[in-house]
């Protein structure tokens, strides 16, 4: 299975160090795309590098995120949001991600 991302808050960092990816813990920071409350029913994992790169510019977070590649989960398990991307419906343990970028800063769309 290839690797897959998630693109969040750098202030989400060591919740997600300690607990995983674990959508019902969101709170600390807003959304990737500026919710202050999940939009779906879990966390929100990008396909591959294209679809991060997107998340990461999207950043409407109010600061810098971080970049978490995330391993083990079968596409199977995934559900795909009305707005067309894919989530996993449940907790991802730390010992399922790695942080691979960090302290990314918001892109300026000018």
């Amino acid at each position: 299975m290839p690797p897959r991302y998630h693109v969040t808050s750098v202030l989400n960092r060591a919740s997600i160090s300690r607990f995983g990816l674990d959508w019902t813990r969101m709170g600390a920071a807003r959304g990737i795309a500026g919710s202050y409350s999940p939009e779906q029913q879990g966390c929100f994992l990008a396909a591959g590098e294209w679809e991060r790169d997107w998340f990461v510019r999207m950043n409407n977070t109010g600061g810098a995120v971080d970049v978490w590649e995330v391993h083990g989960i079968d596409d199977a398990d995934l559900v795909q949001s009305p707005e067309g991307h894919f989530y996993f419906p449940g907790v991802i343990a730390p010992s399922e991600i790695l942080l691979v970028q960090r302290d990314l800063p918001p892109a300026r769309n000018y």
